[in-house]
């Protein structure tokens, strides 16, 4: 099992970013994928999910209305479009997977960083 986050990058208050996980070595048609990143206190906080039909999508409230996600499955890669970042988003962002056959996997994270 394998995913690999990568679009992490340095950008100004109010810009954009893409996230993305590719993943490998399960049924990714079949997987519940999030993001998370560390908070003040947590090791990892919850940021988004997604639903193996993509018709089911959570939010933090602190990104609700800026972040979208979205996955592709015939590519095998979820996605987290980042939009009206702020400073307080800075942090590495982290994929999770959680499918059938017991897989509950991390990737490695991507650093994002929010500043002028």
């Amino acid at each position: 099992v394998q995913l690999v986050e990568s679009g992490g990058g340095l950008v100004q208050p109010g810009g954009s970013l893409r996230l993305s996980c590719v993943a490998s070595g399960f049924t990714f048609s079949s997987s519940v994928m999030s993001w998370y990143c560390p908070a003040p206190g947590k090791e990892r906080e919850f940021v988004a999910s997604i639903g193996w039909s993509a018709g089911s999508t959570r939010y933090a409230d602190s990104v609700r209305g800026r972040f979208t996600i979205s996955r592709d499955n015939a590519y095998n890669t979820m996605y987290l479009q980042m939009n009206r970042l702020k400073p307080e988003d800075t942090a590495i962002y982290y994929c999770k997977a959680v499918a059938p056959g017991r897989i509950d996997a991390w990737g490695q994270g991507t650093q994002v960083t929010v500043s002028s």
